[in-house]
């Protein structure tokens, strides 16, 4: 068990699961865009949108996740983070609140459903289990 940090984290849902990005990752939070589709990109792949004349490609961490895609509601948003130096959106179902890990442990194949790789650690805060994603194993293949 570690230390008590005093980090800050994004905690989003998808598919009734809880996630989390350090805020110090995320260039900002923005409300489901037209996305331009990509010819023969991986089904993750969404496609790219346009940010203020930047392009940005998109990803679905529900098919990245091997969840069930659906549509996005009035509650679906792009995390737009910062991953080498590039913009790079992600879509979740919705963003819950910032959260600061009251513990934080490592993850271990005993933890997950075989998405233990882009899971770093798991949080919790106010007793709930949040797995912390890692952004260079999630997107390390796109």
């Amino acid at each position: 068990m570690q230390a008590v940090l005093k980090e800050q984290y994004v905690q989003f849902s998808i598919h009734e699961e809880n996630y989390s990005i350090r805020i110090s990752g995320i260039h900002e939070i923005i409300r489901m865009q037209t996305i331009t589709s990509i010819p023969n990109a991986p089904a993750y792949m969404k496609g790219v949108i346009n940010l203020r004349g930047t392009i940005i490609p998109v990803i679905n961490l529900r098919n990245l996740f091997f969840m069930e895609e659906v549509e996005p509601t009035k509650a679906s948003r792009i995390i737009v983070v910062n991953y080498r130096d590039k913009p790079m959106g992600i879509i979740v179902d919705k963003v819950d609140k910032v959260v600061v890990f009251s513990n934080i442990h490592d993850a271990s194949s005993q933890y997950g459903n075989g998405n233990i790789a882009c899971i770093s650690s798991i949080g919790i805060a106010a007793g709930e289990l949040v797995g912390i994603i890692d952004l260079d194993e999630i997107l390390l293949e796109t």
